[in-house]
């Protein structure tokens, strides 16, 4: 496809900062921290470019561990563990924020490790992340730091209806209340265990956007075309690319994304999430310090993956082309498939397996599952990326899809 709205290869340079010299060549051994499906993803680009994969992780089964060439059980913090992935790896990576950064610390002082545990530290912390969003010039929603029950009582007017969020730790929609009241945000508060959080006052959105930058060791950088979201309990539902929004829009997204990786000093895969109020503003929701959910598509869609580009950034080769060759709606596919089957009304007390034929007679449908033995509720256990030559029809087809597996519609109304 050609070059659409808000999908430049956009390339910047800096003076070089800590480039690994000389590159990690092809056959050496990579570390990676997490056993979950990003970090699968991340060992299949790895191996297909004949690198070795080492994952730490607790897990007995995880889906990275199951595809790695070596999977180390233990803590993300047990010495033994972390000596020998040092030992053996030339390079290493997260495929999560919330590993322990003191982790990430001890394996760079032997090794090649992006991210670094600074930018880590910061996206770890909703508190210290939305400082640093604001100190790079950047918008927020308004919001209160929430260390103790005092600071609700004496916030600020106009914060409420608001969202109460954990400061550490909580991911897809987890450690979140809506709260319409101080009465509501208390209660919440002390339901969360009285730890630091953020209140942030709810905006009215028109959309939700994200943009995926890659940054080398030597400061330049690339920018994979901007994503359209809907979220469903606060879970990635659906990513259309590229998002029907104005070259303008676009771009401010995109300079945003590479001001905060440029700030940061940022070396590795970086996605910034944010709101588009209906005044076309642009605020900044959260940043995550890796490969995201709403850049899968680039797997089917682009010249080079996301997952692709985290290896080549660790390992001091070029970056990738993040051209996109067509357009794609990716769905996330939840363990929700497994109890509520089409027609279903209600869910079903006993898992079953889906019927992956309803995506698969599509042609251009494409069926990624992260080898999760056990569906629940809410769990991510893999995606669709749905391609076509033009937005429309990768959502006609998607609409299909979603409703052959029972899994919701795709709240993507089209934009002229």
């Amino acid at each position: 496809m050609g070059a659409a709205a808000g999908t430049p290869e956009a390339v910047a340079a800096r003076p070089p900062a800590h480039r690994p010299v000389p590159p990690v060549p092809p056959g050496a051994w990579l570390g990676l921290l997490g056993g979950g499906q990003l970090g699968r993803m991340f060992c299949m680009a790895a191996q297909s470019m004949g690198y070795r994969v080492c994952v730490l992780d607790p897990g007995s089964d995880s889906p990275a561990g199951s595809v790695a060439d070596r999977h180390l059980q233990g803590d993300y913090l047990d010495a033994p563990a972390l000596a020998e992935l040092s030992t053996l790896c030339r390079a290493a990576t997260t495929e999560f924020e919330n590993v322990p950064a003191r982790a990430l610390e001890f394996l760079a002082a032997a090794g090649i490790v992006s991210p670094a545990a600074s930018s880590v530290a910061i996206a770890q912390d909703r508190i210290a992340e939305k400082g640093f969003i604001r100190r790079c010039g950047l918008e927020t929603a308004p919001y209160v730091e929430v260390r103790e029950a005092g600071d609700l009582r004496a916030m600020p007017s106009g914060l409420l209806p608001g969202i109460l969020k954990v400061a550490r730790l909580g991911y897809d929609g987890k450690g979140q209340a809506r709260v319409a009241s101080a009465a509501q945000a208390l209660e919440a508060f002390e339901r969360f265990g009285a730890v630091p959080c953020v209140l942030e006052k709810r905006l009215a959105l028109d959309l939700e956007i994200s943009a995926v930058v890659a940054r080398g060791f030597d400061g330049r950088s690339v920018v994979y075309p901007v994503a359209e979201n809907v979220h469903r309990d606060g879970i990635l539902a659906v990513s259309t690319v590229p998002a029907r929004i104005s070259q303008d829009l676009a771009m401010r997204a995109i300079d945003a994304a590479r001001a905060m990786a440029d700030a940061l000093d940022y070396v590795g895969v970086l996605c910034v999430e944010f709101f588009v109020l209906s005044d076309g503003s642009l605020v900044v929701n959260e940043m995550a310090p890796r490969p995201h959910n709403s850049g899968h598509y680039t797997i089917d869609a682009c010249v080079t993956s996301q997952f692709e580009q985290q290896v080549r950034v660790m390992t001091g080769l070029p970056l990738g082309s993040t051209h996109q060759h067509q357009a794609a709606v990716m769905l996330n596919i939840l363990g929700d498939c497994w109890y509520r089957p089409p027609g279903d009304a209600q869910p079903s007390t006993m898992p079953r397996e889906p019927d992956w034929t309803v995506v698969l007679r599509h042609p251009f449908a494409k069926l990624h599952l992260y080898g999760k033995r056990e569906p629940r509720m809410g769990r991510k256990m893999g995606h669709v990326t749905v391609l076509a030559d033009a937005v429309d029809e990768a959502v006609r087809v998607a609409v299909q899809i979603e409703r052959s597996l029972g899994i919701g519609r795709v709240d993507v109304p089209f934009r002229p």
